[in-house]
């Protein structure tokens, strides 16, 4: 995400879901704007943000860093300054037996598949300063239509595809 040191750029969670990358980010230091096109999952969060902020002064000070907005990322993207874009669509549907965890399969649910997700991260990369980072899933092949990342962080089961922009260069 670039955050290191002194430096603390404006991220943009075009896809909030349930908040956790943003409020992990925001613990960190870091001004977040989440984007959530499901105005259920919006309002969930909404929820969530609020008992947060009154459940103790540091949660309230992690949360204040957060801004949510109800919306298509696709179309709020080019009007928000961000330098980073974190890009975390429904992933897809795993080959093997394993679940997911519950809340994930209850949030797919509810907002189902992001057929749109190639349209979100061409948006993300026409509007990122810095770089867009796509959450994907560590054996899943790469987005169809995308360039490959720059560089990529792999984790267990989860790797972070960056893709370095340099807009506004």
């Amino acid at each position: 995400m670039g955050l290191t040191g002194s430096a603390t750029p404006r991220i943009v969670d075009a896809t909030a879901g349930l908040g956790r990358d943003s409020f992990l980010l925001a613990s960190l230091g870091a001004e977040v704007t989440l984007l959530e096109r499901s105005p259920e999952v919006h309002a969930l969060l909404a929820d969530g943000i609020a008992r947060a902020s009154q459940a103790s002064l540091e949660f309230a000070a992690i949360v204040a860093r957060m801004t949510l907005h109800l919306g298509d990322a696709r179309r709020l993207l080019p009007s928000l300054e961000a330098d980073v874009v974190l890009v975390d669509p429904m992933h897809p549907p795993r080959g093997n037996t394993a679940l997911v965890k519950k809340e994930m399969r209850l949030l797919r649910e509810l907002v189902g598949t992001d057929p749109d997700a190639l349209e979100l991260m061409q948006a993300a990369l026409a509007s990122a300063r810095k770089r867009v980072v796509l959450k994907w899933p560590l054996r899943a092949p790469p987005l169809a239509g995308l360039r490959p990342p720059s560089h990529q962080i792999v984790g267990k089961t989860t790797r972070y595809d960056v893709f370095m922009t340099g807009v506004g260069k």
